[in-house]
């Protein structure tokens, strides 16, 4: 019996260089299968590592993930309690290897309500891989869109800044972001197709791409299906297209 190998997907001719992704549908890959819903949010944070390392495959040098939104504090307290718990575990146990492979981890989004003690988890995260560039892991944790925009609106005021002197490129230095460029593609699992408050400034001319696959079954497969489609696209940032 001939054995053949699998064929290679073919090359890609652009890859983004910052990807934003919608985690979405821990609960629902957890409901289909009888099992908690913690149960799901753990297999999805353990997808995190399988896709950041596939996203260094294809090249990609951000990836910003939606780990906690400030709507999620709505949840019930012990849902709630346990995804606190999980990305204060999931520092403790993945740091060093992060660390090892390169990995800068930076966090976009609030401080408040979160535990001190997390708030140091987190900031040593920060401190031990700022000098990594193979890739950045920015972990949009407490995180909401609107949120991002008023704090940079009282950092604007309480700095004095000259509402004539205000741009787009003096704005975007105040967002949690200010040291990342805008994301060129927006994935969302699960189904659903709203952006969920999350980059609405930064993402005002990303690519989307939405999977009705839950986020623990986004796999290296998946994610090159979405880089697939965003080479296929034609990136017009509002302008008309030359002529051929």
């Amino acid at each position: 019996m001939n054995s053949q190998r699998p064929t290679a997907p073919p090359p890609l001719g652009r890859t983004p260089h910052h990807i934003g992704i919608i985690m979405d549908g821990n609960g629902r890959w957890a409901q289909a299968r009888s099992l908690p819903r913690f149960a799901g949010h753990q297999a999805g944070v353990d997808n995190i590592r399988r896709i950041l390392e596939s996203c260094v495959e294809f090249g990609v040098k951000v990836l910003t993930i939606y780990a906690f939104s400030t709507e999620n504090w709505h949840r019930p307290p012990d849902e709630v309690s346990g995804l606190m718990r999980l990305l204060g575990l999931t520092i403790q146990r993945q740091l060093n290897e992060l660390h090892k492979n390169g990995v800068r981890i930076l966090h976009s989004g609030r401080m408040d309500g979160i535990s001190h003690h997390l708030q140091e988890q987190i900031r040593h995260a920060l401190d031990v891989t700022r000098y990594n560039d193979r890739i950045t892991l920015n972990v949009a944790f407490n995180y909401g869109g609107r949120a991002e925009i008023l704090d940079a609106v009282r950092r604007i005021i309480a700095d004095g800044i000259d509402p004539e002197a205000l741009s787009e490129e003096l704005f975007s230095q105040y967002l949690y972001t200010s040291a990342l460029p805008d994301p060129d593609l927006i994935i969302r699992t699960g189904g659903e197709w709203r952006l969920s408050n999350f980059l609405i400034w930064q993402a005002a001319y990303a690519e989307y791409y939405a999977t009705p696959t839950y986020w623990p079954d986004f796999d290296e497969k998946e994610l090159y299906n979405a880089l697939a489609e965003y080479d296929r696209r034609e990136r017009r940032f509002g302008r008309v297209p030359s002529p051929s």
